[in-house]
């Protein structure tokens, strides 16, 4: 826990400092050191500062400085002072013996951050590490968010956290401001740099960053069996002295280093590695004045250098970096020096919130926010000043910005080390990636070939998966046919064969579809042709006004909406982002996957592929519409530029695909025990009661009656009412009430619809065949005629492909725009395109 969480009173011994510079010599020398004990006194009337008295004085920190120190508490406890004198010394032993144990055990605990390049092999060395098992892809922008997973190794409990790829720490992307984020909050004891071996000029540019930052730190040389098969090779011990970071050969497909590299982690935590020593990387003379002006400014104020380095906030400073700037104008607002021109301050916040930026969105919350923290705090401090100054001076000198003057001074660096350390093969490289590219890319053959892997996805999903499907089915069949023969007459029986099997049994048999789908999928994102796919579909994109990087979200939409939201993180332009999380409902999901099959396997069985095909198309064809309408009336016309990283082609471990793959198949079997089976049987409820003559003794004449109440309509289920009071607004569509509550079952989750309709058509006695396809074209008893016909059937494709996404998908929408007005929108907008797309349908089908 960290000091500051300590009451007054209370004592703990530290284990951990943190933080940079000034303030970390000064709490180092007064005595806060790794097993000292630390009593807190009293707290300031206002709770900030706090007292505390370690080594026999006293010393005062503020909340924030505490926060940085890591404690185990030691907890008083008075009974022990009351118990008996004989058991005194033991109790005693015994207690700081538990102290001994919880401190060996919080000093024992290190805390990994994996930062690498997108696409370096990040997740796959994570997954290697401590068992995890998370998604990998070769294609930028995988991971989008922090995952992590603690192991332990040699009495050792390492928590590991992998971060979003970035290619530097600005805040330009959101994945660089996520991991800058990361790494100011909370402080990781090591950070393991992730670099692509096979890359090495462009992957250590972001080791250049990190050795600004004065991190604890160790390198990981990934994928270097690449670099060996070319007969490369790499001198990568020297280089490691030259910049003061060990470097440690890796393979994370095979495990080739983890241990050593786990070890050299230890020893960088414990201190003990004699490569580590800190560098500066020198920016030029005309720079490197300049960064001491600012550092000696910036440790005046020891506040501001809690989290960063000064070296590496005076870099940021120079180049412009708005955030840092923010961070070192509010901690620098309590300094005696700083003159804050609030009038000034509030017409500049003003001007900037009501700005409409170049996406034709007003600013996000958060930079809102802090545009009014610094209207109050004073962004006009000496410190942005002297910035403006040097930096005007600067690049009027060299008629260049400072972002670039230290890019190509950092790079520099890196080529002259390189050269030092590092001698290219004469091995052929090879040419797979170059061939492939040439047909993948090409302007004849791309696009056919995208929509040929497209349909060929699709036929596998239908055909392949018919097989395995029929081998469920017929379980299936015999479970249903066993319960009505073993189970007497009544409700029990009733909610196992109508409500359970026949909801929960209509969804699993698309399992194999399901399976298939995500496999194909995986394949496209690990081999590397996702990336492809998003640089061949760019110029598409723009015209419909959005980044060539939102085709990669839209794909993955095919497998699940809301990763495929989550994954619009790695789109620069918020107006393109927004726009790529609302267009992605329009893509067909898995969950819609077993209604696809159901319906087209039964109405349109000869012409499967094709209809499957199509009906994805008329997806894509409504979130392009969709996305030149937002671009049009929402979002003003962007330029963000097309920067994406095509990694090379590799062929993917069948391990990896299959264990993707099953991963979603397991996701896929808990929602039939979880959200599946609870539906399934609340709709057998609804459609099973109100009962009549309940009473009464099952008879053949109170059978017959049971059969007779779905004509009368004083008999109507709970459901039926439901979806008759509903259904006129669906009738011009072509739906039944059945269709209408199926349709209104599956707003929580689209694999509801199918159990619904199994559930809806399982009882009806007049239908010998067992499968839901033959009784949803049984006649109504009703009616006399089939509630679903080709038109009907259509009808409700398109509905089902279009209408409102599932509660999870509603709920990523807000949570990835900032805003519930977004996912208001996207249930309204999609259900009234989809009503009036089915309408459009249907009365073509009809006339047809």
């Amino acid at each position: 826990m960290k000091l500051s969480e300590l009451t007054t009173g209370q004592t703990g011994i530290v284990t951990k400092i943190h933080g940079h510079g000034a303030f970390r010599k000064r709490v180092i020398e007064m005595g806060f050191v790794k097993g000292h004990a630390v009593t807190v006194v009293l707290h300031a009337p206002l709770r900030d500062p706090i007292k505390y008295s370690i080594l026999g004085y006293e010393i005062s920190l503020r909340r924030a400085e505490a926060d940085l120190i890591e404690v185990v508490p030691v907890e008083l406890e008075a009974r022990v002072q009351i118990e008996a004198a004989q058991h005194r010394e033991a109790e005693q032993a015994d207690r700081e013996a538990a102290v001994r144990e919880q401190f060996k055990k919080a000093s024992h605990t290190i805390n990994v951050a994996l930062i690498g390049n997108p696409n370096c092999g990040k997740t796959s060395l994570f997954n290697l590490a401590s068992g995890a098992k998370e998604h990998v892809g070769n294609y930028s922008g995988v991971t989008v968010d922090a995952r992590d997973k603690a192991f332990v190794y040699k009495d050792y409990r390492i928590n590991f956290v992998d971060l979003p790829g970035t290619y530097s720490l600005t805040c330009y992307s959101p994945e660089e401001i996520y991991v800058r984020s990361y790494l100011r909050e909370n402080n990781p004891d090591v950070i393991i740099n992730v670099v692509d071996s096979s890359n090495l000029e462009r992957n250590l540019f972001l080791t250049t960053e990190l050795i600004d930052m004065d991190r604890s730190m160790v390198i990981a040389l990934n994928m270097y069996d690449e670099l060996r098969s070319r007969g490369d090779k790499l001198d990568y011990e020297n280089l490691a002295r030259m910049i003061g970071v060990p470097m440690v050969p890796i393979v994370s497909k095979t495990g080739e280093g983890l241990t050593r590299l786990l070890d050299t982690v230890i020893s960088v935590y414990e201190g003990g590695d004699d490569v580590v020593r800190h560098i500066h990387v020198n920016l030029g003379n005309d720079l490197e004045v300049a960064i001491r002006q600012l550092v000696d400014d910036l440790k005046a104020s020891p506040t501001r250098t809690l989290h960063f380095s000064p070296r590496y906030l005076a870099i940021k400073l120079l180049e412009g970096d708005h955030e840092i700037e923010d961070e070192v104008a509010l901690a620098g607002a309590d300094s005696p020096s700083a003159r804050p021109l609030r009038a000034e301050n509030r017409r500049r916040f003003l001007r900037r919130l009501f700005h409409r930026d170049c996406c034709g969105q007003s600013s996000a919350p958060d930079t809102v926010l802090s545009w009014r923290k610094q209207m109050n705090a004073g962004a006009d401090c000496p410190t942005i000043l002297l910035r403006d100054k040097l930096r005007g001076k600067i690049e009027a000198l060299h008629n260049e910005d400072i972002s670039s003057m230290v890019a190509a001074e950092k790079y520099g660096f890196i080529a002259g080390a390189l050269a030092e350390t590092y001698t290219p093969g004469t091995r052929q490289t090879k040419k797979s990636t170059v061939v492939l590219d040439k047909l993948a890319t090409n302007k004849y053959l791309g696009f056919p070939i995208f929509f040929a892997i497209m349909f060929f996805i699709f036929w596998a999903t239908f055909y392949i998966g018919q097989y395995p499907m029929d081998w469920i089915q017929a379980v299936v069949d015999w479970l249903s046919g066993a319960v009505n023969k073993v189970m007497p007459q009544g409700p029990l029986k009733d909610l196992v064969a109508d409500g359970i099997i026949g909801g929960v049994g209509g969804v699993i048999v698309f399992l194999p579809n399901i399976l298939i789908l995500f496999f194909c999928i995986s394949f496209m994102e690990d081999s590397g042709y996702m990336a492809r796919a998003a640089f061949i579909m760019d110029k598409v994109m723009h015209r419909i006004g959005l980044h060539g990087k939102s085709f990669i979200p839209l794909i993955m939409g095919f497998g699940c909406n809301v990763p495929a939201i989550v994954a619009s993180r790695v789109i620069e332009s918020r107006s393109s982002r927004i726009i790529t999380i609302l267009i992605n409902p329009f893509m067909s999901c898995s969950a819609r996957l077993p209604i696809f099959v159901l319906l087209i396997g039964t109405f349109f069985s000869a012409h499967a592929a094709l209809v499957f095909f199509a009906l994805y198309m008329a997806g894509i064809l409504v979130a392009v519409v969709t996305a030149r309408l937002l671009r049009r009336f929402m979002f003003r016309k962007d330029e963000t530029p097309f920067v994406m990283e095509l990694p090379p082609y590799r062929i993917p471990p069948l391990k990896a695909s299959l264990s993707h793959t099953w991963a979603k198949g397991r996701e896929y079997l808990k929602k039939m025990g979880g959200i599946i089976l609870f539906a399934s049987i609340i709709v057998w409820a609804l459609n099973y009661f109100p009962l009549h003559d309940d009473d009464a003794p099952a008879t053949a004449e109170t059978e017959q009656v049971a059969d007779d109440s779905a004509i009368n309509p004083d008999r109507d289920s709970y459901l039926e009412m439901i979806g008759k009071f509903v259904n006129p607004v669906m009738e011009p569509i072509g739906f039944s009430w059945r269709a209408t509550v199926a349709a209104i079952a599956g707003v929580p989750a689209k694999e509801i619809v199918v159990s619904t309709l199994g559930v809806l058509y399982t009882n009806d006695e007049a239908v010998d065949d067992a499968r839901l396809g033959a009784r949803l074209e049984a006649p109504s008893p009703v009616t006399g005629r089939p509630d679903f016909t080709p038109a009907v059937a259509l009808s409700f494709l398109i509905f089902i492909l279009l209408y409102c996404p599932c509660i999870a998908t509603v709920t990523a929408i807000a949570r990835e725009t900032g805003s519930w007005r977004y996912a208001a929108f996207s249930i309204v907008y999609n259900t009234l395109v989809a009503w009036l797309a089915a309408f459009a349908v249907y009365r073509i089908a009809l006339v047809l």
